[in-house]
């Protein structure tokens, strides 16, 4: 493996971290304040305006689906590896992890983009486990991420351990 460190996160992290949740709150919250400050301006598949629990539905949807975006785009993380550490960004704060930290490299099969968490023995500046969506790769569905064997067998190589 070389020195330069490799990018094993795919491209579109920032824009799954940063530019889609502004796009899908921003554009839930603009339709659920104009229920409210217009009601009128929405209609009833009938013609006619729609009903007073509809504001209520979108309120409930934009604060349910915002806290479920942040959550899960918040996690995500820009990751790159060479011989002997991971270099982790949340593109405000960059760390650097030894590979001897890892103590487990999993991947989420039933998730789109399947993430790659990777957890740690000890607590880094963005707690004990990080994740991210790895590069696209056009390999079976069920067959693990080159990825994440990569991480095992640099860990491997690294500390000396059979599995991680």
């Amino acid at each position: 493996m070389s020195s330069e460190p490799r990018t094993l996160s795919s491209v579109q992290t920032f824009a799954m971290k940063v530019l889609f949740p502004v796009v899908w709150i921003g554009g839930f919250a603009i339709a659920t304040l104009s229920l409210f400050v217009f009601p009128n301006s929405w209609r009833a598949d009938s013609g006619g305006p729609a009903g007073p629990l509809l504001k209520w539905i979108f309120l409930c949807a934009t604060l349910a689906g915002a806290a479920f975006i942040v959550w899960a785009a918040g996690r995500l993380k820009r990751v790159r590896m060479d011989a002997t550490a991971l270099y982790i960004s949340n593109y405000s704060t960059d760390i650097v992890v030894p590979l001897a930290n890892v103590a487990e490299v999993t991947e989420d099969y039933w998730v789109g983009g399947h993430p790659v968490t990777i957890r740690f023995h000890t607590p880094t500046e963005f707690g004990l486990e990080v994740m991210f969506i790895p590069k696209i790769r056009w390999s079976g569905f069920w067959a693990t991420h080159p990825a994440v064997d990569e991480i095992r067998v640099a860990v491997s190589r690294a500390t000396g351990r059979d599995r991680v």
